[in-house]
Formats: C-alpha cells, structure tokens, sequence
C-alpha cells in the first residue's frame, strides 16, 4: 500500500495539468464566489423626463442614479423614456409632469428592477387588465413594469441559458472531439494532405456548427413554448449575434483541443473556461453587484455579450444599433480566438508537412 501511495503522489507530481486543476479551482471558486455571489444592485441608473425633471432627479433614493436626462413633456417625454429603457441606457424611467409622475421599470433587469420597487414602491395596488405590475410609490407616482411584467426568473434566465448550452457544446464537445482524433492519429494524418490549417479549421467547426445552432433553436423553441418567454426582437438581430457567439465558442474548443494531449485535459481546461462564463457574465449574478477588482474579467468572457444580446433582442425588442457594443466586442473575440487556433493549427502540422 504505502509503494502505490508513493507511485500515485509521483503520477500526480508529473500530471502538471491536472494538479494545477486541484489547486486552482478551489481558489478560483472562492474567489468568484466570494465576490461575485451576491444579488444587491449598489447602483441603478435612471432616466428622468419632464418639466420636473431636475427636481425628480435631485430627490432620487439611493441606490438609484441618474443616468440622462430630458426636458421633453408630454408624449415625447413617454417614448424617450421608453427608449432609454428599451435600448438599455436605463434601468428606470420616470416621467414627470402637471399630473401624476410617471415610472417605468425595465423588468429584464430582474435585480435593478427589484431594488427600484424597495426604493420607490410603498405597498403593492394591484395589477391592471392589461397585464402591466402596477404599484403605489411613495412619490405618488404609479409605475409600470415593462418587458417582463410579473419579474419571472425564466424570462431572464432561459437567454441567458441558450448561451450556456451554445458554450458547453461549442467549447467542451469541440474539443473532445478533436483531441479524440489526436489520440488516434487520424489528426496527425491532416498534415500530410494539401490543407491550409485554415482549412483544418473550418473542417472541424462546421459539423459543431451546425449541432450548435439546431440546439440553440431547440432551447428557444422550448423556452417560448413551454416556459412562455416572450420573443419580442428581430430574429435577424439575435441570429447574427448567435453566429458571432458560436464562432467564438468554437474557435475556443479549437484552441483547447491544440494545447491538450488528452480528453482529461481537455476537460480540465474547458471547465476552467466554462465555469467563470456562468458565474461572471451576469446569467446569475448582476454585473453591478461583483466587485471592480474581479468585474474585469466579465469583459473578457463572450457569454457576457451574449447575455445582453440575446435579453435584449427578446424581452425589450432592442434594435441591432443599440446593440452595437456586444457585436463588436464578440467580433473582435471571434478574431483573436480564431486566429489563435489557426496558429497553434499551424504549429502542429507543420512537422508532418516538413516530413
């Protein structure tokens, strides 16, 4: 016993990867858990429209924050405040005017629009006919809560979840299967074939592609049908984001598949990329409750664009230019990852194209 405890300790000394995993993670739990696991929003910020609108926005209870302003009245002031909303500037809008202010809440941000209500909603006056959450404020004012009126977790959680499933296939079933090819040598069989490793490439990712993208329609199917999230956007708006968030995915499964030896590796490395998409993307947690010292690296994670693309498109209808900034960010994503798995590609049929 004691000559196979010290032949295991050696094994696991020389299995760098899968010590490293040991150790890692734990930490990397702690860490993100620590920090990021927590549903209190320290900052909302709001719109204010209206003649009153400087005295609404001076008057506004922690942890609200102006975030713009305008002194349109009437029904322009409405449909200003309704955009800011709709396009994202805003988790709140208030209206003022001669008559009873006016206040809308963005009900897919479920955490924002929850702390708005403690801030602002004295005691709950029931729901109108038209299916609008309406509340007694303390200001007076009455409030309607758009977009996701009864502030239902699977309205914001099955978007958010869509992209989850597109990495677990995109970046764990990828790599599996390329590293399964390596290790029965059919992969070192492409080196001696007149083909690019951007060929290589784009040959391993289109089947994955395509299982990706009939997974997604599934999961959305489900979600609509089952679960009644509302699809209220362009199909065209979030497809292109879709395409964009796979292609990043699957460059990643790519370049994981290039630097591991085994499917255990390739495990390892794809949870470690899986795990922090789930808990710093803002599916779960909002952005604004994690720290700044660990929020950074929900910027550098493509689940957190598509989150906003996918929540925006299908509960508040947002239009492709004020999602401009995620489409850019994955763009830019998709290019250094994959140009990142074309060289490593390149790299590893190079001895056999020299041979």
């Amino acid at each position: 016993m004691r000559a196979m405890i010290v032949k295991e300790f050696r094994q696991l000394r020389r299995d760098r990867r899968t010590l490293a995993m040991m150790i890692v993670m734990p930490v990397l739990l702690l860490v993100v858990l620590g920090y990021a696991a927590s549903f209190d929003v320290s900052s909302v910020p709001v719109a204010v429209a209206g003649p009153g609108a400087a005295a609404a926005a001076r008057a506004l209870p922690a942890p609200l924050k102006l975030a713009a302003r305008s002194g349109a009245d009437g029904q322009a002031a409405q449909a200003w405040a309704r955009g800011q909303l709709r396009d994202g500037h805003a988790a709140v809008a208030i209206v003022t005017g001669a008559g009873q202010p006016l206040v809308y809440i963005d009900g897919s941000q479920l955490f924002s629009a929850q702390a708005a209500e403690r801030a602002l909603v004295g005691q709950r006056a029931g729901t109108p006919s038209g299916g609008t959450s309406t509340t007694a404020l303390v200001t007076g004012a009455r409030a309607q809560i758009l977009y996701n009126p009864g502030l239902k977790t699977s309205a914001i959680m099955i978007p958010g979840l869509a992209g989850v499933i597109l990495v677990f296939v995109g970046t764990v079933i990828t790599s599996l299967g390329v590293v399964r090819e390596r290790q029965a040598g059919t992969l070192e069989q492409l080196a001696v074939m007149p083909l690019r490793p951007a060929d290589v490439f784009l040959g391993k990712i289109v089947p994955y592609f395509a299982v990706a993208l009939a997974d997604l329609v599934i999961v959305l199917t489900i979600g609509v049908a089952v679960f009644g999230v509302p699809f209220r956007g362009s199909v065209a708006v979030f497809g292109l984001g879709a395409l964009l968030f796979v292609f990043v995915t699957l460059g990643l499964g790519v370049l994981i598949s290039s630097v591991s030896q085994t499917q255990g590796q390739a495990i390892q490395l794809a949870v470690m990329t899986l795990l922090p998409q789930v808990l710093l993307s803002g599916l779960i947690f909002p952005l604004t409750s994690i720290v700044a010292g660990v929020r950074w690296i929900a910027y550098l994670l493509p689940l957190t664009y598509f989150t906003e693309i996918s929540r925006g498109v299908m509960l508040r209808a947002e239009p492709i230019g004020a999602l401009w900034s995620p489409f850019v960010y994955l763009a830019l994503l998709g290019t250094a990852v994959t140009g990142l798995a074309i060289w490593r590609f390149r790299a590893f049929l190079a001895p056999g194209r020299a041979g």
